[in-house]
């Protein structure tokens, strides 16, 4: 408490003292080459320091010059005096005078210029400008020469606390989390002063706050804003408006402030549960319902915002587990109940759900405060609803031997009404799914019967649609899929699997195969074909060929012997008889054609015909064709050349006989016999195109020209 006492008064009485020791400042004349001296005091002081100056030292004179000093905002009835200029050149005569320029000369300072006294003439502001430069000079009064150079000095203005503190970037936001401990720190805040930060304690600061309290607090040097109470709950209250203060002089009793705001706002986090809104929940669905469909909504509210306010939600327990389902909606915030599988009045008419609802984001802070979860019942209720038919089974496979009678029958489907009305039901075949008509169906027993002989070689399986209608209600329609397989028996006999063609080469060796054959069957035996092959009785004792059954279900045809000839015998035909392992065996003889064939000596088969003996040696039967045709192709050239040739020597004129005989033109005139050749142009005659042209003849009479042209128009 005294410390602060003192400086309480220390800060009052400061000025004061600035005051008296800026009271006037006099210069003295001070030899140039000695350090200026600062002196200041009473004139009587000042004046026996001059004479003193001046008997020690008798050099040429200059000025020295001290700092001076004006209180700003000072406002008096009379101009403030700020100093006093003199010279030691001055002896009182009144022949020096003093000239004041430079910053503020005139206009804020002026001087006397007999004395030398200086006066401020008006208020002056540190914060605007806190030191002036001027020049001062001494010169002759009469003459106005200067009687020394010129001098600067400095005039300080001296700072008072005249501005109070600043928040320049106020109003100030922040945010904290809720249930934050004791002492969190929220934001820091800082407000400007623009007194002199040197000098006293003008522009110390101390912060406070003046409303806000008890939940805040602040550091009064730093400005660190914190929470001053613990566990501050969002959900009672989000927004808080703090006041600071901010103080100059340390904040003692006299000193400047300025305020700001600062709004601090609580940020969510997960402290709070789900909570449904109710504890049970009614819903009813008719039992036709289509799956997916919601049935109903449940919503668990949570006080907190955002991802800490989201919740799962989860069907725990029930009799109806395994027919519904809950889903979250994101946006609603709520569950959202569905049907997983159809329902049946007739077999259940209510089911009882327990469902829960959970935070997602579980923060650890607050999981001692218990289970962030909550549960709720649903009861549900089922409606009666007009139900179709329901069928025995979801679909229906039959099968039936392909060589079945017709009329028998080969299966029967079965449905019943759900209803507690129980409908007959009535059955019929979707024709689109049987267009041949194959099948037929007892409408009231719903037997399918055969319509049609099956062959399982052409078609193994039938798919058809069987329809059930309530009688009383023919809206009410289910349909079910049949599958029926046609089994096979052994209805086909074996035969070979292609046409074969074997060769024999007349240089080939006992023994050796001739060709390999197999068999093919269109039954399909569950265990697979297994071929017999033999030869006809009657051939049993073949001198030429035999046969030989191979692991692979096929078989080789072999030669006896060797010294086969094709001009003896070109082909051989070998009957084979091919069973198959059916119950009853069924069987079929295939004939192989060999022939006869002339092979080079590596077996490569050359020629298989008789006529190959007379071909010239070493042309084959592809040689001479080829040959053959080079030939023709050569007399056809012959051909055209010559028909060119005699086309080209005909006359172009000349048509052909018909057109000839069509222009012949009968005429009365007697010619002069064989040797007259030149009475008419015959060409004319032959070439009807030319009738009307000009065709000169040089050399004709002049009669006989006109006699042709009468000739040629017709005229004669």
């Amino acid at each position: 408490m005294p410390e602060r006492l003192a400086e309480t008064l220390l800060d009052l009485w400061t000025p004061l003292i600035i005051l008296w020791i800026t009271l006037p400042s006099f210069v003295y004349m001070a030899p140039m080459n000695q350090a200026h001296v600062l002196t200041t005091g009473s004139p009587l002081e000042l004046s026996r320091q001059s004479e003193e100056m001046r008997i020690l030292n008798r050099s040429k004179r200059g000025w020295v010059w001290n700092q001076m000093f004006v209180l700003e905002e000072f406002s008096g009835p009379e101009p403030i005096l700020v100093g006093r200029l003199h010279t030691d050149l001055d002896p009182g005569s009144k022949k020096i005078k003093y000239i004041l320029s430079g910053d503020g000369a005139g206009t804020i300072f002026q001087i006397n210029d007999i004395t030398g006294d200086i006066h401020a003439i008006k208020r002056l502001d540190r914060e605007e400008k806190a030191e002036y430069t001027l020049t001062a000079q001494a010169v002759d009064w009469e003459t106005n020469k200067p009687l020394e150079p010129p001098s600067e000095f400095i005039i300080k203005v001296q700072d008072i606390n005249d501005n109070a503190p600043e928040f320049l970037n106020g109003p100030y936001h922040a945010t904290v989390p809720e249930m934050s401990i004791l002492g969190t720190s929220v934001t820091n805040v800082t407000a400007t002063d623009a007194d002199d930060p040197v000098y006293g304690n003008s522009a110390k600061l101390v912060y406070s706050i003046l409303e806000g309290q008890p939940y805040f607090s602040i550091e009064p040097e730093t400005a660190i804003i914190k929470t001053a109470l613990p566990n501050m709950d969002r959900e009672a209250k989000e927004e808080y408006l703090v006041v600071i203060q901010a103080k100059d002089m340390g904040g003692h009793s006299g000193g400047l402030s300025g305020t700001t705001t600062l709004t601090v706002t609580l940020t969510d986090v997960n402290d709070n549960p789900p909570k449904f809104a109710q504890s049970l929940y009614h819903f009813s669905v008719p039992e036709d319902v289509v799956l997916g469909t919601a049935i109903g909504r449940v919503k668990a509210n949570d006080q907190d915002i955002g991802e800490n306010a989201q919740s799962s939600y989860d069907i725990i327990d029930g009799d109806g587990t395994a027919l519904f389902e809950i889903t979250s909606d994101a946006q609603a915030q709520d569950g959202v109940i569905r049907l997983r599988k159809p329902l049946d009045f007739e077999t259940k008419k209510s089911y009882t759900l327990k469902v829960e609802a959970a935070n997602i984001h579980i923060d650890p802070r607050f999981s001692g405060r218990g289970p962030f979860k909550d549960t709720a019942t649903v009861k549900i209720v089922v409606e009666d609803a007009d139900e179709p038919p329901v069928f025995s089974s979801p679909t229906y496979l039959l099968e039936v031997h392909e060589n079945a009678a017709l009329n028998s029958v080969i299966g029967q489907v079965t449905a019943r009404d759900p209803d507690i009305t129980s409908s007959p039901i009535r059955f019929s075949i979707d024709r689109h799914t049987d267009l041949e008509r194959q099948f037929n169906i007892n409408a009231d027993d719903g037997k399918i019967t055969l319509a049609t002989p099956l062959d399982r070689e052409l078609s193994v399986w039938h798919n058809i649609s069987i329809i059930a209608t309530e009688i009383r209600n023919h809206s009410q329609i289910s349909r079910v899929p049949v599958a029926i397989k046609v089994l096979d028996v052994n209805d086909n006999a074996p035969e070979f699997a292609s046409e074969y063609e074997a060769f024999l080469c007349e240089n080939g060796k006992p023994g050796q195969v001739i060709q390999t054959v197999s068999a093919m069957d269109k039954d399909d035996p569950k265990n697979g074909h297994f071929f017999l092959y033999s030869l006809l009785p009657e051939m049993v004792n073949n001198p030429n060929f035999t046969i030989k059954k191979n692991e692979d279900n096929s078989l080789s045809i072999l030669a006896k012997h060797n010294g086969f000839n094709r001009q003896k015998q070109e082909v051989y035909l070998l009957p084979i008889v091919i069973s198959d392992s059916g119950n009853p065996p069924l069987s079929s003889t295939s004939t192989l054609t060999i022939r006869v064939c002339g092979c080079s000596n590596d077996g490569v088969v050359q020629s298989c015909n008789v006529e190959a003996y007379v071909l010239p040696i070493g042309l084959s039967m592809g040689a001479l064709i080829a040959i053959l045709a080079c030939i023709i192709l050569l007399l056809v050239i012959v051909v055209l050349f010559v028909t060119l040739r005699r086309h080209k020597n005909e006359p172009l004129i000349i048509k052909d006989d018909e057109d000839v005989r069509e222009n012949i033109i009968r005429y009365d005139d007697e010619g002069g016999g064989e040797e007259d050749t030149e009475a008419f142009d015959i060409a004319t005659l032959q070439n009807p195109d030319g009738i009307n042209g000009f065709l000169p003849r040089w050399g004709l009479p002049t009669q006989r020209w006109e006699e042709r042209n009468a000739i040629q128009t017709g005229c004669v």
